[in-house]
């Protein structure tokens, strides 16, 4: 469990880095500035909390399972704003634009986290199948 921990806090920073880049690619940086926060790694390697839901929810259809997603991204990101925020006074991500709730969630982003919900159940699954394969490999030798 905690190389997977790992491996999803570096790709979440990864991801936030590429996607604020672009946001400063699309209003005109040509400096592509993207950032993240110290706080993110721990709640981005939280998702691997989140593998027995994906197993429980493969047998619904891809849309539900989206729609799953959203919702649980959605709580996650304001349980873990409002926990920094009573720890430190602000959360990383102050939301001021957007149909945001508390600063905390930003309603318009719910296609973003559909998307990224269904690639962390691809991105599950090939975990899963990398782990088999190694340790059948390992039976092997």
């Amino acid at each position: 469990m905690s190389i997977r921990f790992f491996i999803y806090g570096l790709l979440g920073w990864g991801l936030e880095v590429a996607y604020t880049g672009l946001g400063s690619a699309m209003q005109g940086s040509p400096r592509l500035e993207g950032h993240t926060y110290l706080w993110m790694f721990p709640i981005y390697g939280l998702a691997v909390f989140l593998e027995p839901l994906h197993n429980a929810m493969r047998p619904l259809h891809w849309y539900l399972r989206g729609l799953v997603w959203v919702l649980v991204i959605w709580v996650l990101e304001y349980a873990t704003g409002a926990v920094i925020r009573s720890l430190v006074g602000t959360s990383p991500w102050v939301y001021r634009e957007g149909w945001q709730v508390n600063g905390l969630i930003r309603l318009d982003m719910a296609p973003l986290w559909f998307v990224v919900g269904l690639l962390f159940e691809r991105l599950h699954d090939w975990l899963t199948e990398f782990e088999l394969t190694q340790a059948d490999d390992l039976k092997t030798k």
